[in-house]
């Protein structure tokens, strides 16, 4: 499909810098099976669902994966030094991770990287890379010279939260995003950004969800920062999704097809949860269990296999993320429900507000 079918026009206020608070405050707009619209606040969620659904949550939690340093590299007249960004996108390996950097022009393989200025030390000492390889795209492969744990602890201290660009670009990160940026329930460390739709639960709407009979499960998908890539290609056969890592066990998988079989439905809170259900179902729609990597690509004319509703944020313009809730619940209700929102003063993007989405049977 041509990639200009899922444009659209967003007023520049209409961006959130920053989130609602408190974060269940925050405006949900209600599509229907049917294209209805009627508009919310996450609070009332526990009333617009049934007992016996079952929310799914992406439990993974953001890493500090803007990193920013200084090339190195031996010369006939000496060391040259040239400043370079990365950001974290994919570990492959206790000590190597997948990274765009920018400018990628400047590195090559067997360059050195130290991250932090040159006269600063994280607690465990300098943080120093080996350029592996680089690809496309200002993609690359950083070999730490610290690993496991120690890494871990080398990232947390040097790196910063890589914000989208459309909040980067507008404002510099700060102690707040540390917390906005992060779900109340992440616990798995390994994603460069959040599962946004997340972001709107508190510990008291949990509380609510669960008392209402609404069940809650989790599952892990490691968002990347290709998430943040735009989609270049004038039509979707040419575009390359980024692979995330992603894990539905086997206990959750069981407990799942159980809510299908009695009647209750599944309801995806992020599209990250939505893509890591439909790359774990069967043809069938049952849920197996599953580790690996993902780049399910999701338009319209998929047919979805699991996930009844969905619970997202107002995406970007002719993103990988409009396109699946264009596939979700059809290109004309959604185009619709974008007009809505903008004229009635939602928030876009990862700090705005949210849709809780029917799935259309033929969108």
């Amino acid at each position: 499909m041509r990639i200009d079918l899922f444009d659209f026009e967003l007023p520049e206020e209409r961006i959130a810098l920053r989130p609602a608070h408190p974060r269940d405050s925050a405006r949900l707009l209600r599509v229907d099976e049917r294209g209805n619209l009627s508009d919310h606040t996450v609070t009332d969620l526990p009333s617009l669902l049934r007992p016996g659904d079952a929310l799914v949550f992406n439990d993974t939690r953001v890493i500090p994966a803007q990193l920013e340093g200084f090339r190195r590299r031996e010369t006939p007249m000496g060391e040259a030094v040239s400043r370079i960004s990365a950001t974290l996108h994919m570990r492959i390996g206790e000590d190597c991770w997948k990274a765009f950097v920018r400018p990628a022009k400047r590195i090559s393989p067997g360059d050195r990287v130290s991250f932090g200025s040159m006269s600063e030390t994280c607690m465990i000492g300098a943080l120093d890379a080996t350029v592996m390889d680089r690809g496309e795209g200002g993609e690359a492969t950083l070999k730490f010279d610290f690993s496991g744990p120690d890494l871990d602890s080398a990232i947390a201290a040097s790196g910063h939260i890589p914000l989208p660009p459309y909040i980067a670009s507008r404002r510099p990160e700060d102690a707040r995003d540390r917390t906005d940026y992060q779900t109340v329930y992440a616990r798995r460390e390994g994603a460069v950004a959040a599962p946004t739709a997340g972001l709107h639960f508190t510990d008291e709407l949990l509380e609510k969800v669960e008392k209402a009979g609404i069940e809650r499960y989790f599952v892990t998908l490691h968002v990347g920062a290709g998430t943040f890539l735009p989609v270049k290609a004038d039509d979707t056969e040419d575009h390359v999704m980024h692979a995330e890592i992603g894990e539905v066990d086997a206990r959750t998988a069981d407990a799942l097809n159980a809510v299908k079989a009695r009647g209750g439905r599944i309801v995806c809170v992020g599209t990250t949860s939505l893509r890591l259900l439909e790359t774990a179902s069967d043809e069938e729609g049952r849920l197996q269990p599953w580790h690996g990597a993902t780049d399910i690509f999701i338009t319209p004319g998929y047919r979805f296999r699991c996930v009844d509703i969905l619970m997202t944020n107002f995406h970007l313009p002719r993103s990988t993320l409009f396109m699946l809730v264009c596939a979700f619940s059809g290109i004309e209700t959604m185009r619709e429900a974008y007009r809505h929102a903008i004229e009635n003063g939602y928030r876009f993007y990862s700090y705005g507000d949210a849709g809780l989405l029917f799935r259309r049977e033929n969108p």
